[in-house]
């Protein structure tokens, strides 16, 4: 499946704010934060995490659609991406 230069620049940047979360839930950690502060900074990594799955899989969807055979061929039938959508729902 091809995935567009722009989807990955996107998904690149995306990736890179989140690690900057994760790094930020480490030191919260470390300087004894409270519960609720660390716990609303998980969720909001998670949340980005889960948009960069959801980015990428808009994008494979699309090329699937537009490409059906050449899709199957490389093993991203439409039931395929069906279950990929339904591991991240």
């Amino acid at each position: 499946m091809e995935i567009p230069d722009e989807v990955i620049d996107d998904v690149r940047r995306r990736l890179h704010r989140v690690a900057g979360q994760v790094r930020a839930i480490e030191r919260m950690l470390d300087d004894g934060r409270e519960c609720r502060d660390l716990v609303t900074q998980v969720s909001a990594a998670t949340k980005a995490l889960e948009q960069v799955g959801f980015k990428v899989l808009a994008s494979g969807l699309t090329y699937c659609v537009a490409n059906p055979e050449a899709a199957a061929a490389d093993g991203y039938s439409l039931e395929e991406v069906q279950k990929m959508f339904m591991k991240l729902a």
